[in-house]
C-alpha cells in the first residue's frame, strides 16, 4: 500500500507539473501580446499624431497589418469592407448579375465570354464586345474585377451596359435584367473511348453540389450506356469546400474509411472524415491532374491514390494542404486564417509550398518534408511535401514565345471577333487554309510582333556598343538570322495555331460546351486515360504496385 500510495504520490506530483508548464506558457503567451501590443499601439498613436508629414491612420495600420501578414502563409489574408461583401457575395456560389467574364484587351474591357444562358447573352451581348460603361458610369481606368463588381447588384434590376462593337461605329447601349448566376461545378460530361465505353467528367471547382453534380452525371452516364471506366478530370481545379470533396470520395470508396484528416495547433479545429455511403461506381477510374489542381483536388486525388481505387496521370500537383476559416472582424471586415493541414489516408500532408518567409523577420519559419515516404494500401510508395505525383507522368505541350505571345497580345480573341462580325456561320470541323492564311494576314496588318530572348540579347549588346559600326553590322548580320528562325517558328507551330484559333471561333459560334467536346479531340492526356483504362490488367498491376 506505500508503495502504491507513492505512486499515485508521483503520477500527481508529474501531473501538477505539466499541469503548471501548461498554465505557464499560456500565461507566456497572453503577456507577450499585451506586451507587444501596447508597445505597438503607443508607436502607432506616436506616428500618427506626431510625425513630420501628415498621415492617414487608417491606411497607415492596414499597411502594417499587411506586413505582418505577410510573414505567415500567402492564404492567410485580411479582407477589407469591399473585399469582406465580395467574398460573401461569391461563398454563396451564386449572385446577380449578367453573366459575363470582362478582362483586358489593349486597354480596353471587353467581354471575354458571356455565361451561356445568361442575361447578357440572352440580350446579344458577345465575346470581343468592348464595354464603355455601366449605367453611365465609365469604365475608363477600372480594373475588370471593378467593371464586375458594377454589373452585380439585387436579382431583378436593371443595368444599362454601353458597349462598342467590331464593325459598328456607335456604342450600343443593352438593358440588362440581373438574375442568380448558378456556377456549375461539373462543366462537361460525354462518353469517350473507342467505342464510347468510359465515362468523361469535368469537374472546374468544388462549390456546393459538387457531390450531386458528379452522382447526375454518373447516373446519366450510365443510363445512356453501361460505363466500363471513368475519367475524372481535375486539371486547372483550385479546390473548394473540402466535405464537398469528401463526398465525392464516398461514390469509389466503401464504407467506414477515413479519406482526410485535419491537423493544427487548435484540438477543435482537428478533423477526420470517413465515407459513409455504399459504393456507386466500382469500375476503373484515371484520375487527371496538373500543376493548376490544388486543394481539394487534391485531396480527392490523393485518397483515391492512396486507397488504390484510381490512377492519377498527367502532372504533379499544386500543393495546397492548408485548411482555412474565414474570422468576422470589427466594421464588416474579416480575416481569413490558416488553421490546419490536410492528410490524405496514408498519412502524408499534401502541402508542397514552402509558404513562409525564410528570414529573420519571419514569425514562422516551417517548409513542408519532401520525400518522406508513405505507403498506400496496396504498400505502392508514395511522398510527402510534393503535392500530388502522378503514377503516369504525362507532361502537356510547352507553348513556344509565339504561342504566348499570340495569347498575351490577344491574337486569337481579336480575329475571331474580326471573323464573328463579318461572317454569319462557321461549320467547319477543322480549320480551313484559307481562314489560316487569313489568320496570318491579320497578324501582318495588325502589327504583331513578339520578341525572342536572341532580340532582347541583341538590344542589350546594341545598346553596349552603340556607336561602333563594326559591331553594328555584325549585329545586323545575326538580326535577319533571328527573322528568319522566326518566320520557322511560325511554321513550327501552325498545327498548335490551328487548333487553338479553330476552338476560339467554335466558342464564338458553336458556344463554351461544343468547345470542349472539340477539343477532346486534340487532348493527348485523355487518349493515353482511355488507353490506359482499356488495358484492365495494366491499371490492376499498376494499383497492386507490381508495375
Amino acid at each position: 500500500m506505500k508503495i502504491r500510495s507513492g505512486k499515485v504520490w508521483i503520477i500527481t506530483a508529474v501531473a501538477g507539473i505539466a499541469l503548471s508548464t501548461l498554465a505557464f506558457q499560456q500565461t507566456d503567451i497572453y503577456f507577450l501580446i499585451k506586451k507587444n501590443f501596447t508597445i505597438f499601439s503607443e508607436t502607432y498613436e506616436d506616428i500618427a499624431l506626431e510625425y513630420v508629414d501628415e498621415v492617414d491612420p487608417e491606411l497607415l495600420m492596414r499597411n502594417g497589418m499587411e506586413a505582418m501578414l505577410e510573414t505567415l502563409d500567402p492564404y492567410t489574408v485580411f479582407y477589407n469592407e469591399s473585399q469582406n461583401e465580395q467574398a460573401e457575395i461569391f461563398s454563396r456560389s451564386n449572385y446577380a448579375g449578367i453573366g459575363i467574364d470582362a478582362g483586358f484587351r489593349d486597354g480596353e474591357v471587353v467581354v471575354v465570354a458571356p455565361t451561356e444562358g445568361g442575361p447578357a447573352e440572352q440580350k446579344g451581348i458577345r465575346a470581343g464586345d468592348v464595354i464603355l460603361a455601366i449605367d453611365g458610369v465609365s469604365t475608363t481606368g477600372l480594373q475588370p474585377e471593378e467593371v464586375q463588381n458594377l454589373t452585380m447588384g439585387e436579382a431583378g434590376s436593371e443595368v444599362t451596359i454601353t458597349i462598342q462593337r467590331y464593325g459598328i461605329d456607335q456604342p450600343i447601349d443593352f438593358e440588362v435584367t440581373r438574375a442568380r448566376i448558378e456556377t456549375k461545378n461539373v462543366t462537361y460530361t460525354d462518353h469517350v473511348g473507342d467505342n464510347d465505353e468510359f465515362g468523361y467528367i469535368r469537374l472546374a471547382q468544388f462549390g456546393m453540389n459538387s457531390a450531386a453534380e458528379i452522382r447526375a452525371a454518373l447516373e446519366e452516364l450510365n443510363k445512356e450506356s453501361k460505363l466500363e471506366g471513368l475519367v475524372l478530370d481535375l486539371r486547372g481545379n483550385p479546390g473548394g469546400i473540402l466535405q464537398e470533396a469528401v463526398s465525392i470520395i464516398d461514390k469509389f470508396i466503401e464504407p467506414g474509411i477515413t479519406v482526410v484528416e485535419t491537423r493544427g495547433r487548435i484540438t477543435e479545429y482537428n478533423e477526420s472524415y470517413e465515407t459513409r455511403e455504399p459504393v456507386m461506381f466500382d469500375k476503373p477510374i484515371v484520375v487527371l491532374m496538373n500543376g493548376g489542381s490544388a486543394s481539394a483536388s487534391e485531396v480527392v486525388a490523393g485518397a483515391l491514390q492512396d486507397l488504390d481505387r484510381a490512377v492519377i496521370l498527367g502532372e504533379r500537383s499544386f500543393g495546397k494542404g492548408l485548411v482555412q476559416i474565414v474570422k468576422p472582424l470589427p466594421y464588416n471586415t474579416s480575416l481569413k486564417i490558416t488553421i490546419s493541414r490536410y492528410y490524405t489516408p496514408s498519412g502524408r500532408s499534401i502541402q508542397s509550398v514552402a509558404y513562409t518567409h525564410q528570414s529573420r523577420n519571419a514569425s514562422v519559419s516551417r517548409e513542408e518534408t519532401a520525400n518522406r515516404v508513405f505507403e498506400t494500401r496496396n504498400g505502392r510508395p508514395v511522398k510527402e511535401g510534393r503535392g500530388i505525383e502522378p503514377d503516369i507522368e504525362s507532361e502537356t505541350h510547352d507553348p513556344s514565345i509565339l504561342e504566348v505571345a499570340l495569347y498575351q497580345d490577344g491574337g486569337y480573341f481579336d480575329f475571331a471577333t474580326k471573323y464573328e462580325s463579318e461572317h454569319d456561320t462557321f461549320e467547319a470541323s477543322e480549320l480551313p487554309d484559307e481562314i489560316y492564311n487569313e489568320f496570318v494576314d491579320f497578324l501582318s496588318s495588325s502589327e504583331f510582333e513578339f520578341k525572342t530572348d536572341s532580340e532582347y540579347l541583341l538590344d542589350d549588346l546594341r545598346a553596349k556598343y552603340k556607336g561602333d559600326e563594326d559591331i553594328d553590322t555584325h549585329l545586323d548580320a545575326v538580326k535577319e538570322i533571328i527573322q528568319r528562325e522566326k518566320k520557322d517558328l511560325l511554321k513550327e507551330s501552325e498545327e498548335v495555331i490551328r487548333k487553338t484559333l479553330y476552338l476560339e471561333l467554335i466558342s464564338r459560334y458553336k458556344g463554351q460546351k461544343i468547345r470542349s467536346e472539340q477539343s477532346l479531340k486534340f487532348d493527348q492526356q485523355l487518349k493515353e486515360a482511355t488507353d490506359l483504362l482499356s488495358d484492365k490488367a495494366l491499371v490492376d498491376r499498376l494499383l497492386s504496385g507490381q508495375n
